[in-house]
């Protein structure tokens, strides 16, 4: 028997989410590489190895005893404050790209619309960078002098402003949007980084998602937004995306493995000045993807990091 517990302080004064993901027991390996994106703090339950009534001389529970032991199962376990739609809009994109898109998820901990809900009260206006801050809908926010307003409501959608990769893309986007220009986002979730383009002075933006339910919301966010400069729609990474004429802005917060999936076709999208921003990149991964690029004749112009995730600005050679 393998299971871990998980570590740390989880008392009853704080309200905890558990996102329990079960798979076939040859993807376990994989299914805990991406839920260790989410927390370092795991809990494995794999029964493949019980075949005896004893263990250590103790009795073992019948339940384990009969337990499914073709399948395992990782859970984590997230505060109040956390965003839950968010963290599985990011698991779920994570496991198609591994290969696990049969995995099973459960939330426990709290049931019915309250899990979906109950995360709001934590989340408050960011501010990204210099200018932009992400305001939640719902919220009042009176803007400083110079400060860029974003409102978002995420909905079942990745995309809030509160995770890393989202951060950086946002400051690079702050520092490399040019008036007018055309602008591409590539695995858009909840629209939040078309819409700080378009805040930022970005011409025409048009965004993309291979989930319905992505460009759902993004539309959504967008209309709410009251832009008129957006587009959104369904595609699979580059497939279906407008092509009339180059971007001069591309940006991909996806994760690694797609980013060296997409990265020999983007450069028909590009002219000689575009500037490309990739994120979602684990930092273990990024002397991969950076590898990639240059193979491809992009060069990096810029590398940011932030607890242990790369965002880097890319151009041609």
């Amino acid at each position: 028997m393998d299971q871990d517990y998980v570590c740390g302080d989880y008392g009853t004064e704080t309200q905890w989410t558990q996102i329990r993901v079960t798979v076939k027991l040859p993807k376990l390996d994989a299914l805990t590489a991406v839920m260790s994106m989410v927390s370092n703090n795991l809990q494995i339950e794999d029964y493949s190895d019980i075949d005896l009534k004893t263990c250590y001389g103790d009795l073992i529970d019948e339940s384990i005893l009969n337990a499914d032991k073709t399948i395992a199962s990782v859970s984590v376990y997230l505060p109040a404050e956390k965003s839950v739609p968010e963290c599985l809009s990011f698991l779920r994109e994570r496991f198609s790209v591994a290969g696990l898109t049969d995995a099973v998820i459960e939330t426990i901990g709290v049931t019915g619309e309250d899990w979906a809900n109950s995360w709001k009260a934590y989340y408050k206006p960011i501010k990204i960078g210099e200018r932009l801050v992400i305001v939640p809908a719902w919220e009042k926010y009176e803007p400083a002098e110079g400060e860029l307003i974003v409102r978002m409501d995420p909905g079942m959608a990745f995309g809030t402003g509160t995770h890393e990769t989202t951060r950086l893309v946002i400051q690079l986007l702050e520092k490399y949007t040019k008036g007018g220009c055309r602008m591409l986002d590539v695995g858009t979730g909840s629209g939040i980084l078309a819409i700080c383009a378009s805040r930022l002075g970005a011409g025409e933006c048009f965004a993309y998602d291979i989930d319905p339910m992505a460009v759902r919301v993004a539309r959504e966010n967008v209309k709410d937004s009251g832009l008129t400069n957006i587009h959104c729609d369904t595609s699979d990474l580059l497939r279906h995306v407008d092509r009339s004429r180059p971007y001069d802005l591309i940006c991909a917060n996806i994760v690694a493995d797609i980013i060296i999936r997409m990265t020999p076709d983007v450069g028909a999208l590009m002219h000689e000045n575009t500037v490309l921003l990739a994120s979602g990149i684990i930092a273990e991964r990024s002397e991969d993807v950076i590898e990639c690029f240059e193979k491809n004749g992009f060069c990096i112009v810029e590398k940011l990091e932030d607890n242990g995730w790369c965002g880097l600005a890319v151009k041609r050679k």
